[in-house]
């Protein structure tokens, strides 16, 4: 018997803030979805930047089914082992150090970040472990005239070696041994919408042509724009819910208040296209060799 596709009219959507995140309903990922239902969800995706679905009963076959669905996928991560026979999956485990707690986009020490990221919840606190996105498009739109055309004009660096892995990521020690570097402008242009979204987080650590200090400085000025309130949504975490956000348009911090209980979940990515500038210039590998994680599954 042919299975029945879910129609893209089953589909809601319902905004949890004034600039960023959307819940979506009436989607089963586990099963199979119409192209229309598929878009209906990449459409929430790119308005919403991103959404949350709940009771969504994913093993790590249909999580990759779905997810195909949104891009080809990467490996799972430039640095971190994959887990046997499940080379795209990336373990996101407290028991094993990983707490992430800064804001950050993902990935960005190298020149293709991923597109969008797809996360499980597997193990939950009872209380605690929320995550929170920020907008980056509106922090951009939010800035003043004059220092957004600074902006426009910043390139920065980014490391895996810098102040967000000093004490949010296991066995910091690998994690650093190969030096990652990526120059990156400090504000993108979004290949599906056209939108400008700022490029910065815990990975960035100098603006090129400007001294240590000051570039820190403007950094960190840039980044109190996107960590605003009003361009924020938080997320209280339920076992089986998934979460997609855009990664070229947000930056997330997981808060780590829940002491010694446990939280995992389980992260697909999405292949990035390299970032560009407004000037049109894209970013530049400046150490490391991640084009095996760019290229994916292939």
């Amino acid at each position: 018997m042919a299975q029945t596709l879910v129609a893209p009219p089953a589909v809601t959507v319902t905004r949890l803030a004034g600039n960023i995140g959307a819940e979506i309903g009436g989607v089963d990922t586990s099963g199979p979805l119409s192209d229309e239902a598929v878009a209906a969800v990449r459409a929430a995706l790119l308005a919403h930047k991103v959404v949350f679905l709940r009771d969504q009963k994913l093993d790590y076959d249909t999580q990759r089914a779905f997810a195909e669905r949104l891009g080809e996928l990467t490996l799972s991560h430039p640095i971190y082992a994959a887990p046997e026979r499940r080379p795209a999956l990336r373990e996101m485990d407290s028991a094993h150090g990983t707490k992430a707690n800064h804001w950050h986009t993902d990935l960005t020490f190298i020149e293709r970040p991923p597109a969008f990221c797809l996360l499980h919840a597997k193990i939950i606190p009872p209380v605690g472990g929320d995550t929170m996105w920020a907008n980056c498009v509106t922090a951009y739109q939010s800035l003043p005239e004059p220092l957004r055309v600074l902006a426009d004009q910043l390139r920065v660096v980014h490391s895996n070696d810098s102040d967000f892995t000093d004490d949010t990521v296991d066995h910091r020690d690998d994690y650093v041994a190969t030096p990652y570097v990526a120059e990156h402008p400090a504000v993108r242009v979004h290949p599906e919408t056209g939108e400008r979204a700022l490029l910065l987080g815990g990975f960035a650590r100098s603006v090129v042509g400007m001294a240590p200090a000051a570039g820190r400085d403007l950094i960190r000025v840039l980044q109190e724009y996107v960590t605003r309130p009003e361009q924020t949504v938080r997320w209280q975490w339920r076992v089986g819910d998934l979460v997609i956000w855009d990664n070229q348009a947000t930056m997330h911090y997981a808060i780590y208040d829940y002491g010694r209980e446990r939280r995992r979940g389980e992260r697909l990515t999405t292949i990035g296209r390299t970032p560009v500038g407004v000037d049109g210039r894209p970013s530049v590998t400046l150490a490391g060799d991640t084009s095996a994680y760019s290229a994916g599954l292939r």
